[in-house]
């Protein structure tokens, strides 16, 4: 009578435990779509600017017809970009054509002053903060979940129930070049 109580005990911990993982990993992979969520509003945020901020500049700089078409295009792959890799890459090309756009604008004293171009630089200096700021908490996100996926014994509940390991928001090339500061 005693061992049959004691095995029933210990089928239903076991129970208990396969429960309660199977839901940590459901609110782990919830936690993950909020986190790129809170990504996907400040890269739109960030888009959203982008054409304020390109016709500013166009004003001033009439023949950097280039520089507009590329900011524009990388623009238009962010807002396509489904995957959290394909989000990350062109993200990485829009903040490379932004860097030449804002190159472009350091030629034009006159823009540099405009009080609409220096609100929208505010502006979109305040949402590349919040970019960071929600990459940063997805990868939180993401670690925990992966380390749970990998780690014994949740590893044969996340085997069983076919819970993968989740990709990074990662940095790309040119996010990781060292930067060069030049007083001249």
């Amino acid at each position: 009578m005693n061992i049959s109580l004691l095995i029933i005990g210990v089928l239903f911990l076991v129970v208990l435990y396969f429960i309660g993982s199977y839901n940590a990993f459901i609110v782990l992979k919830t936690r993950i779509k909020e986190a790129l969520s809170g990504i996907d509003v400040q890269l739109k945020r960030r888009a959203d600017l982008i054409p304020n901020l390109v016709e500013t500049v166009k004003g001033y700089a009439k023949h950097e017809k280039t520089v507009f078409e590329n900011v524009t295009k990388a623009r238009a792959a962010l807002l396509k970009a489904e995957s959290p890799q394909e989000k990350a890459e062109a993200n990485n090309q829009l903040s490379s054509a932004l860097k030449t756009m804002f190159a472009v604008a350091e030629a034009y004293p006159q823009l540099k002053a405009n009080e609409n171009f220096l609100d929208l630089q505010r502006q979109l200096e305040d949402t590349e903060d919040k970019i960071a700021y929600s990459r940063q908490f997805y990868n939180s996100n993401v670690l925990e979940y992966n380390t749970k996926v990998k780690v014994f014994p949740s590893n044969l509940i996340a085997n069983m129930f076919r819970f993968g390991e989740e990709q990074f928001f990662e940095a790309g090339e040119e996010e990781r070049k060292k930067v060069e500061v030049k007083f001249e």
